[in-house]
């Protein structure tokens, strides 16, 4: 195998365009035949594993039509069967499944404390995580290892299974080296992201498509495609990390605004602007997000990676972690409740790059804190903890490559 993954990228990208599973079949642009490939396989995906009968009715597909796409999805390996089921009347039914090994895509989360790569198989399993630890994310840094990590990834699939790598996904944020009087970083540091444009740094590593998505609407996707999102149409996402962050769902869709950064959370106001004050309200972030955790046990002389496993509610932590809490939860439920307003949401869930022992209780203290707040001529959304915890990240941008080729709806995370 090649010593460089560019070259291991543009080699099977020859491979990739004669591999028929990948290219529209019959135009250039899709035509209905691939398209009802896509309903099927997004069906499969949101509902499990079902018989062509139930297939055809879900889909509103005649079963001839579900016949015919099911045998060139089998035949593509994008699909299998499963054992007959037995015990009804008539011949037994085959219930249809995605293939694990149908295609794969690879995540990239770049964070301002840590850069995870993740390789997702079609299911949306996480097959191999890499994760490389920093102070602060230098770029040229970062950049190596991400190219180390591809590489990495590559050899790992080996000549099989790298035809089917059908992309990169990227999650970071939109501002990587902002707030950075409040993380105490130089300026050259923090500046040195800002003529950055982090996919086509990635782009020029590899032949294979690259996506970008902000690092908490990437989470959001994660959501909605693997947990609670599936029920839920129009929920506000809240991910707690280092800063607080989220995403936006309407209609079970990712609303992403006119810049890309709706369901920004870490920026709402906590309180009313004061005409000549010296500085402006306070931001959810400043007290809502993981970094104030860390600070108060740094000033305390204890470890500061607490905050994100489960020493957080041992002792000596756990004195400080309860005052973190009681702020995290107030700003959040009048985050909550403002947005409600505005959106009228159905639902809010709120995860994060923590214990899942914390989450239980920072969820437990929202509800009590939006007991507070009056909900006279509003409906109170339910407040939900998330099912895919501190990889949603990187999970979320290995699905934007996988959605882009196998949804119906190639916008899907984009509108």
């Amino acid at each position: 195998m090649s010593d460089s993954f560019t070259e291991e990228a543009c080699a099977p990208q020859a491979a990739i365009d004669d591999v028929q599973w990948l290219q529209p079949r019959g135009s250039n642009q899709m035509g209905m035949s691939q398209f009802n490939e896509r309903v099927v396989l997004q069906a499969v995906r949101l509902h499990g594993s079902m018989p062509k009968a139930d297939l055809a009715r879900l889909t509103n597909l005649s079963t001839q039509t579900i016949s015919l796409i099911i045998n060139r999805l089998l035949d593509d390996g994008l699909v299998s069967k499963r054992a007959p089921v037995r015990g009804k009347v008539g011949q037994p039914s085959v219930p249809i499944m995605l293939n694990p090994d149908g295609a794969f895509s690879i995540g990239i989360k770049i964070g301002r404390r840590s850069l995870d790569v993740l390789l997702v198989d079609f299911v949306g399993k996480t097959r191999e995580r890499l994760s490389f630890p920093y102070s602060f994310p230098v770029p040229d840094t970062v950049f190596g290892q991400i190219e180390s990590a591809l590489k990495s990834m590559a050899v790992l699939l080996g000549p099989k299974l790298l035809p089917r790598l059908c992309g990169v996904g990227i999650a970071a944020p939109l501002g990587l080296g902002g707030w950075q009087n409040l993380l105490e970083m130089a300026p050259e540091q923090a500046n040195a992201w800002d003529s950055i444009d982090i996919g086509q740094r990635v782009q020029a590593m590899t032949a294979l498509p690259v996506e970008f998505a902000k690092d908490t609407a990437a989470a959001c996707v994660a959501e909605l495609v693997l947990g609670r999102g599936r029920s839920i149409k129009n929920f506000l996402y809240i991910f707690v990390d280092i800063f607080i962050g989220g995403g936006l769902v309407i209609n079970s869709h990712l609303h992403s605004g006119l810049h890309g950064n709706a369901g920004a959370v870490g920026s709402l106001p906590l309180g009313m602007a004061t005409a000549g004050a010296r500085h402006p309200p306070g931001q959810l972030l400043g007290d809502a997000s993981l970094f104030n955790l860390e600070q108060l046990y740094t000033l305390a002389g204890l470890d500061p990676a607490a905050a994100h496993d489960g020493r957080a509610l041992q002792e000596p932590f756990v004195t400080h972690t309860a005052a973190w809490l009681d702020d995290a939860a107030r700003a959040i439920a009048l985050s909550i409740t403002s947005a409600t307003c505005l959106l009228d949401l159905e639902g809010v869930i709120i995860d994060g790059s923590f214990d899942r022992g914390l989450l239980e209780q920072l969820l437990a203290q929202v509800e009590h804190a939006l007991e507070c707040y009056s909900w006279e001529g509003i409906a109170r959304p339910q407040v939900l903890g998330g099912t895919v915890g501190s990889d949603a990240r990187a999970v979320g941008g290995a699905f934007l490559p996988l959605y882009a080729h196998f949804a119906p709806d190639r916008d899907l995370f984009l509108k």
